[in-house]
């Protein structure tokens, strides 16, 4: 089977994680951190805001069954785009909105995404503040990070506000 790799941030990675676990063709997952300085963090000093890293998901899919594009709708789906550094009651840099993008495809097609989410949004003064860079080093979080949800018992962050941001209209 022919894989591919996209990686995502959209706040806390262990809800995110199990959103697209949920996605049929997605083939693994695995939480950890990207976009910063520091050589394999911890979580702990990445949650210190200081390494410069995203909490993110790296996730594997089959392209044959799940196309980048609904990766995208899922991503925009799990939460609140409008929201700089913070997603519910998670606040700080390592919880930024941002695309990782592994390819020239994909990252039109993430830019063309967000776009077109920024033209959905109701009121004219919000902006989408994802970012859209290049991946780069990815380092997996440790072991009792991965899957932490299932682990629990449990399907989702209850204690988080996820979900689209209110104001943004989505055309069906």
């Amino acid at each position: 089977m022919h894989t591919e790799t996209a990686t995502f941030a959209a706040g806390c990675f262990w809800g995110v994680e199990a959103a697209f676990r949920q996605v049929p063709g997605v083939v693994a997952t695995r939480v950890g951190f990207t976009g910063g300085t520091t050589q394999n963090p911890t979580y702990k000093q990445v949650c210190t805001g200081r390494t410069g890293h995203a909490e993110a998901v790296q996730v594997t899919f089959d392209p044959e069954r799940v196309s980048y594009d609904e990766l995208l709708d899922a991503f925009w789906d799990e939460h609140n785009p409008t929201s700089r550094n913070r997603q519910g009651f998670d606040i700080g840099y390592q919880y930024r909105s941002a695309i990782f993008f592994h390819s020239a495809e994909q990252a039109a097609a993430a830019r063309a995404s967000r776009d077109a989410v920024q033209e959905q949004l109701r009121w004219p003064w919000q902006k989408v503040v994802t970012a859209i860079e290049p991946a780069s080093a990815f380092w997996p979080a440790e072991e009792y990070h991965q899957r932490y949800l299932e682990k629990m018992g449990r399907a989702t962050c209850t204690a988080e506000l996820r979900g689209r941001a209110p104001d943004v209209v989505r055309a069906t």
